[in-house]
């Protein structure tokens, strides 16, 4: 998830309160269906009442932009050993998301199950996620993360933090619970996209889109890293996935998929990156599994009971953390437009279940 807007307190039908909101497209009103919430207020009653509706509506779907082929990266054997390996210890996966919330969302519970079995669990965001507001709300979001992983693995140790340059150029950050060297999360931060697939004005009006279409020739990650460009990117992600010496790798729906039409565009581009990068690596197409995206909000509910229960506490835990989708209990969560949907569903597919256009 991305493109966001002020946090949220009081009463949302508050027709004051949205007044003093910002009426620029963002996070919030993208989840409220695209409307301009603050443009809802000069309506006075007549405007908290349709904002009440539109919150009962479904959730976004982004823009639908083609996306240029991407080249596979050359295998290498053997490949230079990366400042980012890390030690095999057990059954292994190796998980690529676009933003820091993706995993819990739309992994969930495969992802906790994960966590629960004792097997290693690699996980990398390539997006800051920061919709433009820069590097403060994209580290709120990583601590919201790292909460949710420790609730999934029933611990709440420090985490240690490094940064490492990898022999691509690119310069990383990972994050290490001190008591479970199983679990890491590593991000590139790299701009978000937002789900019109143009960027946000403070980090140049690009993104992952129009780095793979080469309409930008590099992206600057928002914490002042090495330029990445397409190449580097590719090179990047290759070597985070061998590094962690994957037996499985988890990651977006790419955007070749008949199943990523309305996705967020960042999901889908990183989807497609690591499908085409995972075989460089040794990665066989049948150890990568595909997640379904917002499209998911218009399949059945498949998660409910305690699973559902689990899963939303997961996503509470992290949204205490952003200050954008805070939900104090349980029914708050499950009410958000879009996150309900969301949360009451997972679904995987595999390389043959993709329905390749």
């Amino acid at each position: 998830m991305s493109d966001i807007d002020e946090p949220s307190t009081g009463d949302p039908a508050d027709p004051d309160r949205l007044a003093r909101r910002r009426p620029a497209l963002s996070r919030r009103t993208m989840v409220l269906g695209g409307i301009a919430v603050g443009g809802l207020a000069a309506l006075g009653a007549g405007g908290a009442l349709l904002y009440r509706e539109v919150r009962r509506s479904a959730g976004p779907e982004g823009a639908w932009v083609q996306l240029s082929p991407i080249a596979s990266v050359p295998s290498a054997s053997p490949r230079q050993v990366s400042p980012a390996f890390e030690e095999p210890a057990g059954d292994t996966t190796v998980a690529v998301w676009a933003h820091a919330d993706d995993d819990i969302i739309f992994a969930n519970p495969h992802l906790a199950g994960v966590i629960a079995s004792g097997a290693t669990l690699r996980t990398v965001f390539v997006t800051a996620g920061d919709a433009g507001r820069g590097l403060g709300y994209a580290k709120q979001r990583e601590a919201g993360i790292r909460a949710a992983y420790d609730l999934m693995r029933g611990r709440t140790s420090p985490w240690d933090t490094r940064e490492i340059t990898l022999l691509s150029g690119a310069r990383v950050t990972r994050f290490v619970p001190v008591d479970d060297a199983r679990l890491s999360i590593t991000v590139l931060r790299l701009p978000d996209g937002n789900l019109n697939a143009e960027g946000f004005a403070s980090t140049g009006d690009a993104g992952l889109t129009q780095l793979i279409n080469g309409t930008v020739p590099a992206l600057r990650p928002i914490d002042e890293g090495p330029v990445l460009d397409a190449s580097r990117l590719t090179d990047t992600l290759a070597e985070l996935i061998g590094a962690g010496v994957p037996d499985h790798v988890t990651t977006n729906i790419p955007h070749e998929s008949a199943f990523a039409r309305g996705d967020h565009p960042d999901h889908s581009c990183v989807g497609s990156l690591v499908r085409a990068v995972a075989p460089s690596v040794g990665v066989p197409a049948e150890a990568v599994t595909y997640f379904i995206g917002y499209p998911s909000q218009h399949r059945p509910t498949n998660v409910d009971g305690e699973a559902l229960d689990a899963k939303v506490n997961v996503y509470r835990t992290y949204a205490s953390q952003d200050p954008v989708v805070t939900c104090e209990s349980a029914s708050a969560c499950l009410s958000q437009p879009g996150f309900g949907q969301w949360l009451r569903r997972s679904y995987a597919k595999t390389e043959q279940e993709l329905e390749l256009r």
